[in-house]
């Protein structure tokens, strides 16, 4: 099974990455000794006091002074855990080129690691800090799981920082996004895998846990009927209807093509998160830190950027909407535990107190951290007074962290020239100026990689193809389930 733990890493190929790299030295990190100019990359990688590690890379020439910490994205809990300093190796060789200095750590824990993450990283800073000096500007910037932690330090540690780019960030927060994973997998368990003994919070055999939803899913997608109640429990969440990064988006009203991608996005990324990787999150917690007390599954489908898609796939299928909404208002709800709510909302929930910039990226097809996240965030933000340090960008393809190295480098050129100017260039921000920007960066960062025996137009060259900016205007749907630390929903 197919899962984006850390999708950053599925950008580029290897071999166009070595072309761009100069071979890297690890060398021991001495107090006092100079980061760049030494005629060659170096990158060096040391353990910090809880165990987790660092890298750090230095350019081959001079430093500019500009360090970027690089948060990861999610683990896998148990899996092989390394130190990156860098989403993609390409856009880390343009980096390099470029002068900045670039850190970041493994985090102590996988899974849901923000408790650890938060801290290891501040360390990160001081090492680099009691090595090469303090930075004249400290950027802090990741994905995925890697993006709420980089909103998480510029939340915590303002002072670290001189600006921030989450890019695909859970933004909504931890509270919220599991609350809507609750929702999603409460509709599917209710509707979907009833009698088979799916388990949804408290799980106590998760690998046998997430074996029993793909049955499931693979039984209910076979009929009208199963479709129609799984793109139910899809719009709970939100999810897309557009899975592959290179397609096309279904046409609007293709709600059958729309279904079928939903589908791919529960069996394929999102299943493993509701079903499995949650008893690792109730452990690290202390308890279940979600629930469905006080929800009203018909405002929420209603509220779904997917309710129209759900009514006409019922129709479709001769099933009663109604009837079913009226089972899962119904059905015994789901309690939380405080403790374990208030230990999800340390790690970590927003308040909107930004003081630095902060610039977010996200496409409009992630199906596992879905864009309204960016609408969750920016409403904290502007309720705290601060909306003129945030700007929202977008990219319109599907896939979670579905950029090309060009995009993210034009993020970073926004989000530098916002350093330098104090103020944000509206023109540059508009999406046909980001699109200029990536193209002109030249053929060897507009790349992907290649999904499928052939790219869109023509083949794959060493495994990547050739891939066009796609920046647009898009704004997202209100997020579903909001919760953070200054407008909360606290019936648990």
């Amino acid at each position: 099974m197919h899962r984006f733990i850390r999708p950053s890493r599925l950008v580029v190929a290897a071999a166009i990455a070595a072309a761009l790299i100069s071979p890297a030295a690890s060398p021991a990190l001495a107090t006092g000794q100079t980061c760049g100019g030494t005629g060659s990359v170096t990158t060096v990688t040391g353990s910090l006091s809880d165990g987790a590690t660092y890298e750090i890379q230095c350019p081959a020439g001079p430093w500019n002074g500009t360090l970027f910490l690089y948060s990861h994205g999610y683990v896998e809990p148990g899996a092989a855990n390394p130190a990156e300093d860098v989403g993609d190796p390409v856009t880390g060789g343009w980096m390099l080129a470029h002068g900045f200095a670039l850190a970041g750590s493994s985090y102590a824990t996988t899974g849901w690691a923000i408790a650890q993450a938060l801290p290891d990283q501040i360390q990160t800073l001081n090492v680099f800090g009691r090595s090469y000096g303090r930075p004249d500007e400290t950027i802090a910037w990741g994905h995925s799981l890697g993006g709420i932690i980089t909103a998480g330090l510029v939340q915590q540690y303002p002072n670290r920082f001189t600006a921030a780019l989450p890019m695909c960030g859970v933004l909504s927060g931890g509270v919220a996004t599991w609350n809507i994973a609750l929702d999603s997998a409460f509709a599917f368990q209710q509707l979907v895998a009833q009698g088979t003994g799916l388990q949804v919070v408290n799980i106590t055999s998760p690998a046998a846990n997430l074996e029993i939803a793909e049955l499931a899913a693979a039984s209910a997608q076979a009929t009208a009927a199963g479709r129609a109640r799984l793109a139910l429990s899809a719009a709970l969440a939100d999810t897309p209807g557009w899975f592959t990064s290179l397609s096309a988006q279904p046409a609007s009203t293709d709600y059958t093509a729309q279904e079928a991608n939903q589908y791919l996005w529960a069996t394929e990324v999102d299943f493993p998160f509701a079903f499995d990787f949650r008893a690792n999150l109730e452990q690290d917690a202390g308890g279940n830190p979600s629930w469905t007390t006080g929800v009203n599954f018909t405002q929420q489908l209603r509220k779904s950027a997917d309710y129209r898609e759900v009514v006409a796939l019922y129709k479709a299928a001769g099933l009663s909407l109604r009837s079913d909404l009226r089972t899962l208002n119904r059905a015994a709800r789901i309690s939380a535990d405080p403790n374990a709510v208030a230990y999800l909302s340390r790690n970590i929930s927003f308040d909107g107190r930004i003081s630095i910039p902060v610039l977010t990226m996200h496409t409009t097809g992630d199906g596992l951290v879905v864009p309204e996240n960016e609408q969750a965030y920016a409403a904290v933000v502007r309720r705290a007074g601060n909306a003129a340090l945030l700007r929202q960008i977008f990219v319109d393809r599907a896939g979670h962290c579905a950029f090309t190295p060009a995009e993210t480098i034009t993020a970073v050129q926004v989000l530098l020239n916002r350093v330098s100017t104090g103020k944000w260039n509206a023109a540059a921000l508009q999406p046909a100026s980001l699109n200029a920007a990536a193209a002109a960066l030249g053929p060897q960062y507009n790349i992907f990689t290649a999904q499928g025996p052939t790219c869109p137009v023509g083949s794959p060259v060493d495994g990547v193809c050739a891939t066009a900016p796609a920046f647009v205007a898009f704004r997202p749907a209100s997020f579903l389930r909001p919760f953070d630390l200054a407008f909360r929903y606290r019936r648990y």
